[in-house]
């Protein structure tokens, strides 16, 4: 089924001019990204939009630019009492910052870190809550040139050793704690034990959050508040080559150990400043990323994209349930944002809570949602667009990755929607669906997802020692980047997601996405969420099993029974699971996603890797100690 929202606004494009659009940054993509290119400021202009390489391409050849100064300074100088950032605290506390207030936090900051003997190129990470000198760290470091590494404020003290020793980080941002749900995470604790013997970490800067007890070393730990004090609200940019590097991020490692991807200031500038005015139709709106700056979306859609938009956006520190199941729902009504971007896995959590807790609340400035993470799927899409978006914002569910800098396929708002559908590419963005030898499949047969041109958002794989490699970059398909993902097209060309390539199954010779199975799963008004994985077969080679965790409602042999049969129905009895497994949660990691891996390694009866970085290691517990009846 087609939808067409009742928009609020004309959208900044037509479907047509998308078209057209598209097709020019296809056949003359060094035109296109020059027009891009020109909507940020240049210290010095380049020379050549891009450049072919072996494995991709250099963008914007010979310019300099600071992303701080495009993300404030521009604008500070044209209206300096915009308001730039609203921020509220788990227990409400509110603080507001105008485009001149953020630049002079950011500029003093700058200061304090050049005192310190941050230099351009040097390695600077933060871990931090969702507060907003988390945001200012980030500016201050790209404005004197320091490469930032932003560290979710939910890993262990071993995970941020390890990121803090992969970049050999000088400088480590923290806070004496955290508010989650009530209770402080003790940050500063942590960041500790974390730096224990790394002496190449000079100093711990540490904002003041929970008035926490804490452990100090005078001769390395500085408090942020007196550091702040005296410092000059005049700082000089440091004006950066498109090439040089802008920060350090590491990908969630629910599949493995964490790499570092780095990302170029002029590619990534120009690609999250498109990518934010064009996807969410970008037109003087408040605006909401819900995702946390330690993964890729809060970096490009919560800081950078929106701010090198002049936007206004909003920022919590705090669960979605927390203390009540309306908490957005109240935030969204108490700024009247009007673009709301989150995942997935949030919407499920809170749809399982029914809608009364929604309707309470006026959610009319809304006109644009978004998703991001993992594949939403058509029932929880549906109750987005209706309950949420009153059947008049459009969705745009987004498809990208921590290597891709930015998103590459998704819905615009001009578009009629497809429930669960990424439908079209970005500018600049070509797509190819194949086999595992490479070849293209046909309309409507599932392949693997790879992009066939270089786009500037690209990030750089890093190895050992910092040596720049493109591991997706397979040899057996040429120049293709294989993302990783199963994808496929329908008749209309409109893409559609089905999970990573190691959450396909293989059930008696047929390939099956795990998510297209999740989502017949939970379109049963029983089921709050799901996740299916495969397990060991003696005829079939692989079975399926589906962990469901249900809304407030009774177990029972006839659900599993009801449940089988629907995806029986309604994908083939192919891909019916062998198994049901009622529980309470699914693992999660820290940015929301389910980490299947530990329900296939508990399915096939093997002791599950670590999961001491899951936001819910106990339910794992429960899972292991629980007699499962699989197969």
């Amino acid at each position: 089924m087609i939808y067409k929202p009742n928009l609020k606004k004309k959208p900044l494009i037509s479907s047509r001019q998308y078209t057209r659009m598209y097709d020019e940054s296809i056949r003359n993509p060094s035109r296109f990204w020059r027009k891009m290119a020109s909507e940020i400021t240049w210290k010095k202009k380049f020379s050549a939009s891009f450049r072919k390489t072996r494995d991709g391409a250099d963008w914007f050849i010979g310019g300099k630019l600071n992303l701080s100064v495009n993300c404030l300074d521009r604008h500070a100088a044209k209206n300096p009492w915009k308001t730039a950032l609203f921020w509220e605290g788990e227990f409400g506390e509110q603080l507001k910052y105008t485009y001149q207030e953020l630049l002079i936090e950011v500029c003093k900051l700058g200061n304090v870190l050049k005192k310190r003997g941050v230099k351009k190129g040097d390695k600077v990470c933060i871990y931090m809550p969702m507060i907003p000198e988390a945001l200012i760290a980030m500016l201050a470091c790209a404005r004197i040139g320091a490469v930032h590494s932003v560290v979710f404020a939910g890993f262990s003290s071993q995970s941020l050793r390890e990121r803090i020793a992969d970049s050999k980080s000088k400088v480590v941002i923290t806070a004496d704690g955290g508010f989650r749900r009530g209770k402080i995470i003790p940050l500063k604790d942590i960041a500790d034990k974390a730096v224990h013997g790394l002496r190449f970490v000079k100093h711990l800067l540490v904002v003041q959050r929970t008035n926490s007890k804490i452990a100090w070393k005078p001769e390395r730990d500085l408090w942020w508040e007196e550091e702040m004090k005296d410092a000059s609200a005049v700082c000089a940019p440091e004006w950066m080559r498109s090439n040089d590097p802008l920060f350090i991020l590491y990908t969630s490692g629910s599949t493995g150990k964490a790499r570092g991807i780095m990302h170029l200031n002029g590619g990534y500038a120009v690609y999250a400043t498109a990518t934010f005015k064009y996807i969410f139709d970008y037109q003087d709106d408040v605006y909401w990323c819900t995702a946390d700056l330690g993964w890729i979306t809060g970096h490009t859609y919560l800081v950078y994209g929106p701010l090198l938009n002049n936007a206004t956006l909003f920022m919590y520190e705090g669960a979605p349930e927390y203390p009540s199941p309306d908490r957005w729902w109240q935030l969204i009504e108490k700024y009247r944002v009007n673009t709301f971007y989150t995942s997935p896995t949030g919407l499920r959590a809170l749809q399982r809570y029914g809608d009364s807790w929604v309707v309470k609340h006026d959610l009319s400035s809304l006109r644009l949602l978004g998703s991001v993470g993992e594949t939403i799927g058509p029932e929880t899409w549906r109750w987005f667009y209706t309950v949420i978006g009153k059947k008049r914002c459009p969705i745009v569910d987004t498809w990208w990755q921590t290597e891709t800098g930015g998103i590459m396929i998704s819905p615009l708002a001009c578009f009629s929607l497809k429930p669960g559908s990424a439908m079209k590419p970005f500018f600049g963005v070509a797509p190819l669906i194949v086999d595992e030898k490479g070849k293209p499949v046909k309309h409507g047969e599932n392949g693997l997802l790879t992009l066939t041109k270089p786009w500037p958002g690209a990030g750089i794989t890093l190895g050992k020692e910092g040596v720049h490699t493109h591991e997706n970059y397979q040899l057996s398909f040429k120049t293709f980047y294989l993302t990783g993902d199963q994808a496929k097209q329908d008749r209309d060309g409109d893409y559609w997601l089905l999970g990573r390539i190691d959450n396909v199954l293989k059930v008696a010779g047929h390939r099956i996405g795990a998510a297209e199975v999740e989502a017949s799963l939970a379109a049963d008004s029983a089921v709050a969420e799901a996740a299916v994985v495969p397990v060991p077969h003696k005829i079939k080679g692989s079975a399926i099993a589906a962990f469901v965790v249900l809304k407030k409602v009774k177990k029972s042999e006839a659900l599993k029974s009801r449940l089988i049969t629907r995806v029986a129905d309604s994908l083939g009895h192919f891909a019916k699971p062998d198994s049901v497994i009622f529980v309470d949660e699914l693992p999660k990691n820290r940015s929301g996603k389910i980490v299947r891996e530990i329900l296939r390694q508990i399915a096939a009866g093997e002791k599950p890797g670590t999961f001491e970085t899951l936001v819910n290691s106990e339910c794992v517990k429960k899972l292991m100690h629980k007699r499962l009846r699989i197969g």
